[in-house]
């Protein structure tokens, strides 16, 4: 065998070795994400790491392929990612083209276009001047990658449009009960996630947790739906009875979303929402760190908002007697660290804005 046709076999090799290892990463990629954002960010980089690329961005429409929606962006040291509409309007003429369809190939740029049914967005890599020219087979690494996002992206937007539909439904649920007088249920007012993830934010709770908090935000007390109309409707002082029935709606609530997949994360959270820190709370008597970091913070805002809202048996207080009741249960029936910090929010001017809506 010569040794021309030996340095054939191995490249040939190396290069069938490369295209299987950019499709298992797409799949252990696509596996692990339950996010659009979260798979273009992390795509990106893929993308750079497998061609030797010095920068890569992914352009995704919206649901109807008219707009774009995001722009996912690995610059060679950092993601970025576009979702502003002046951001967007940024993207170049190239960029533009290869969304509506077109393919460019160039020495240092390659755009493909996304296509399933129809254009759902682009894909790009670009190298320096100083890198050597894109090859062909760099080309056909990108386009296997392409043919494993479009099936990525689009599994992910109709799982994001089910989960819409989900929570739609949920929130048309609590609208029809409120006008039955039932408002404890899903009724909390816009700016109570707001708050939630002002206050998620500046505990440093990653973007994955954030999210589950907004849905516990809307369904953490679903489970009214499950108790006696005249319970939620008592203005006067409960009976022991009815107070162990008014109990058992954190559990109600978890029995009412765990057929729902995606909302696994979530039940923790709606759970241990009522625990408190000195283990006094329900419905596991838990304490300190063994409530889940979500279920700390959505205790003191649902505090908040309890004694910020006008009801016929109870007035609402001020934003400063608020915050000293809940700076006194501090250690007690509230974690100290969120409390710390909840209180250092009430200081903004957008926070404190916040707190006056749920209040209104």
């Amino acid at each position: 065998m010569s040794p021309h046709r030996i340095k054939y076999n191995i490249s040939s090799k190396e290069k069938y070795k490369r295209v299987i290892a950019a499709v298992h990463m797409v799949y252990r990629l696509v596996n692990s994400t339950y996010s659009t954002k979260e798979l273009l960010i992390r795509l990106t980089r893929i993308i750079c790491q497998l061609v030797g690329a010095s920068s890569s961005c992914v352009h995704v429409l919206d649901d109807r392929g008219k707009h774009l929606k995001l722009i996912a962006v690995f610059n060679g040291k950092i993601n970025i990612l576009y979702e502003r509409k002046a951001d967007l309007a940024k993207a170049t003429k190239d960029e533009r083209s290869v969304v509506k369809g077109a393919t460019i190939i160039r020495e240092r740029f390659i755009g493909l276009p996304l296509v399933s049914e129809e254009n759902i967005g682009a894909i790009f890599m670009r190298r320096k001047p100083a890198q050597k020219p894109f090859e062909d087979f760099d080309r056909e690494v990108l386009t296997v990658l392409a043919e494993e996002v479009v099936i990525a992206v689009r599994n992910l937007q109709l799982q994001e449009l089910q989960q819409k539909v989900i929570l739609d439904s949920i929130r048309s649920m609590g609208k029809f009960f409120a006008k039955q007088g039932v408002k404890e249920f899903c009724q909390h007012a816009p700016a109570y996630y707001k708050i939630v993830q002002s206050l998620a934010q500046e505990m440093g709770m990653n973007e994955k947790d954030i999210a589950a908090l907004e849905y516990a935000s809307i369904l953490h007390d679903a489970g009214s739906i499950d108790i006696p109309h005249h319970i939620l409707r008592k203005q006067g002082r409960l009976t022991p009875a009815e107070f162990r029935e008014i109990r058992r709606h954190p559990e109600k609530s978890v029995e009412l979303i765990k057929p729902v997949a995606f909302l696994k994360p979530v039940l923790p959270i709606i759970l241990y929402h009522h625990e408190r820190y000195d283990g006094k709370g329900y419905p596991s008597g838990l304490c300190a760190e063994e409530i889940p970091l979500g279920a700390r913070v959505m205790a003191v805002v649902d505090a908040a908002e309890a004694m910020m809202v006008q009801r016929p048996y109870k007035r609402k207080v001020s934003l400063p007697r608020m915050r000293q009741e809940i700076l006194k249960k501090s250690g007690t029936q509230f974690d100290p660290k969120v409390v710390k910090v909840f209180c250092e929010l009430c200081s903004q001017t957008k926070f404190r804005k916040y707190l006056s809506m749920i209040g209104s």
